[in-house]
């Protein structure tokens, strides 16, 4: 007797190494673009505090998410394609807080 092996179809399909190197790629470019936003706000909030001519800076946080919430929560609604659901769950919210924010900033999903 003989004994048949079968051969898998691999055709299309990408290797393990292939699969892990893309990933290792993407997660390096994800970390090059936090590195990005992370120092373009750090240099952005050194200029305010140099420009601040002897003011007392005040309410900061409150600034600096006003300034950042709404494009971000546009961004995500548009890749969402208004959908609250998808959205809250990228940004890590639940959709009540989603909502509350959206009103906050008078946005439309």
């Amino acid at each position: 007797m003989t004994k048949k092996t079968k051969r898998k179809n691999t055709a299309g399909k990408k290797s393990a190494g292939a699969k892990k190197s893309k990933n290792t790629a993407t997660d390096a470019q994800l970390q090059s673009r936090n590195r990005l936003l992370s120092n373009f706000t750090e240099d952005t909030m050194k200029s305010y505090f140099k420009n601040l001519n002897g003011h007392k800076p005040a309410d900061i946080y409150r600034l600096v998410l006003g300034e950042v919430e709404p494009p971000l929560l546009r961004a995500v609604l548009e890749y969402t394609e208004g959908n609250q659901t998808l959205a809250a769950d990228m940004l890590g919210l639940n959709r009540a807080t989603l909502r509350k924010k959206l009103k906050q900033y008078d946005l439309r999903a």
